[in-house]
């Protein structure tokens, strides 16, 4: 790291370009050090927000420099992923992205070519990490998939898998970050044209709303991106209230040694300002380490929600008609009972979806079996 030269970018002069050049320098530089693989993860995500939005040198939005940081990263490609091959989806990605960025060089094809010739993807357990595997592969015209038949196979479980709307009736966040990413690699960050089912378009809106009743602003951003590339226009109350989340993020210097932070969810409401054609990253960045911090919000909508339902027993209703009034009470604040009504008239079937939120007669029913 000391070998590193810092890019000067003075806040009260910063323009997009050099914004963007800051964020870059402090990711690739100043939070930590390439052989840590969280540097891995966070650099693959911020490259990756950038080029699938169009935010490359090409479009003038990046400077020159701004990808000087990693020219010995890049240089080093082949090294690091012979040496770590369990991190190979990480190295395609960056390789990718900074080419696409603008980065001179062609390291990816032969990175794809020997990831493929490894069967690194071969290793992978899950569906959604095939998919991606795969993604990343078909960028330089080779399928990990074997046959065009596997291929195949797989596109179809993971239609299987968006199409189920009830799996995203009730919060589950695991299940809802892969809903997003199957779309995103599914339909090429928006780029591929490809037919969804509108029971996938169903498990969107309810992953939406719980997300947007949660108040997670890193879990909706992700889903308003997913609902674009899909040709679908998120309701305007979350979005707005993304716009407000993102704002209200502070990007300041870090004496102390690197520790969690914020910065997935500000990539990412940035990522979701940039689909939706408004202006993202707008705020200064530091010279030094930087760390990213959120708004304090409080307790959610869902909380209080789930805590009404479930201290109702069987006296609880999958009918929002009849549930609304005891939800509310609940609630009690103004601001969340605005909130939820906002929810409600967001999501295009509310009273479908909150009758699974509900699930009125499931506490009964394994009592009922075991008594049996």
């Amino acid at each position: 790291m000391s070998n590193i030269v810092h890019l000067t970018f003075p806040a009260r002069s910063q323009g997009r370009a050099a914004r963007r050049a800051a964020l870059l320098d402090r990711f690739a530089s100043a939070r930590r050090a390439p052989d840590d693989v969280f540097w891995l993860k966070e650099n693959a995500e911020i490259l990756n927000i950038l080029e699938c939005t169009g935010q490359t040198r090409a479009t003038g939005l990046l400077e020159e420099a701004a990808l000087a940081p990693y020219a010995k990263v890049y240089d080093a490609l082949e090294k690091r992923l012979g040496f770590f091959p369990q991190y190979y989806r990480f190295f395609l990605s960056i390789a990718l992205d900074l080419e696409a960025l603008g980065m001179p060089g062609n390291k990816a094809e032969g990175l794809v070519h020997w990831a493929h010739a490894q069967d690194l993807a071969g290793a992978e357990l899950s569906d959604l990490q095939r998919a991606e595997a795969r993604r990343l592969m078909l960028r330089r015209g080779v399928d990990p998939c074997g046959t065009a038949a596997d291929s195949e196979a797989l596109t179809e479980r993971l239609h299987a898998f968006l199409s189920r709307s009830r799996t995203f009736m009730i919060p589950n966040k695991k299940a809802a970050y892969e809903l997003t990413h199957i779309l995103f690699y599914l339909s090429e960050y928006g780029r591929k044209s490809t037919q969804f089912s509108r029971a996938t378009h169903e498990s969107l809106n309810f992953a939406g709303t719980l997300a947007y009743l949660d108040l997670n602003a890193d879990l909706l951003a992700e889903i308003c991106v997913a609902m674009r590339h899909v040709g679908l226009t998120p309701p305007e109350a979350w979005e707005t209230w993304l716009a407000r989340e993102t704002n209200g993020f502070t990007v300041e210097a870090r004496e102390s040694a690197m520790a969690q932070d914020d910065y997935h969810e500000f990539l990412v409401c940035n990522w979701a300002l940039a689909t939706a054609g408004t202006e993202s990253f707008r705020h200064a960045v530091t010279e030094g380490q930087v760390t990213f911090r959120a708004a304090p919000r409080p307790v959610a909508p869902l909380r209080l929600m789930s805590q009404c339902l479930i201290g109702m027993d069987a006296a609880r209703s999958a009918d929002w008609s009849r549930m609304q009034a005891p939800i509310e009470d609940a609630l009690a604040e103004p601001w969340a009972i605005t909130h939820l009504g906002r929810a409600a008239e967001a999501c295009t079937d509310f009273d479908a979806f909150f009758a699974g939120f509900a699930r009125a007669g499931v506490a009964s029913a394994p009592q009922e079996r075991a008594r049996a």
